[in-house]
């Protein structure tokens, strides 16, 4: 679902659409597969203790990392999009934005080039024969938005996709 919030700066208001990061449930399959493992594993390696036992902080440190990367939402303000993480905000300019659409499964046959494909998000950069070299801000496959800009592409999630395409172009236009 999403909601309104309306900030003011000087005189004017500036409205803003929240979009929640709605988890789809391979992200919910491989989140919890790898945290299992990445968990069962430092266990193991803690009770053998040794130099073992900095193998096992670092799984500890692998999953903290990426649960930093876990994308919580995003914000449609006037001039940009903003993917929320746990301790910061990306910031997309909307401006040279030429399209925003609801395409489902976007990603299919993706190969990811550099980032995380799955624990906590899929996000990074990836490429495929549609889209080509694209970067990614996902949380659920198959509610994708792909946004087209002159030299670039980013595919993104949302709970409402349609609504959050259509509230994209809206603003870039």
């Amino acid at each position: 679902m999403t909601s309104w919030t309306a900030l003011k700066q000087s005189t004017h208001y500036i409205t803003m659409k929240h979009y929640k990061a709605h988890w789809g449930t391979s992200l919910i399959v491989v989140t919890s597969l790898s945290t299992i493992v990445c968990l069962g594993i430092a266990f193991v390696l803690f009770k053998h203790g040794g130099t073992l036992l900095y193998l096992g902080l670092s799984l500890l440190a692998l999953i903290v990392g990426c649960a930093l990367f876990a994308i919580c939402g995003y914000t449609v303000t006037p001039d940009a999009m903003l993917v929320h993480r746990l301790l910061w905000t990306t910031r997309l300019p909307l401006a040279g934005l030429q399209s925003a659409r609801f395409e489902p499964n976007a990603m299919r046959w993706s190969i990811r080039t550099f980032g995380n494909g799955g624990f906590f998000s899929f996000s990074g950069f990836y490429r495929n024969k549609l889209l080509g070299a694209y970067r990614a801000f996902v949380t659920d496959l198959h509610q994708t938005v792909v946004l087209r800009y002159g030299g670039r592409t980013v595919v993104v999630s949302s709970s409402a996709p349609e609504e959050f395409a259509h509230e994209l172009v809206s603003h870039a236009a």
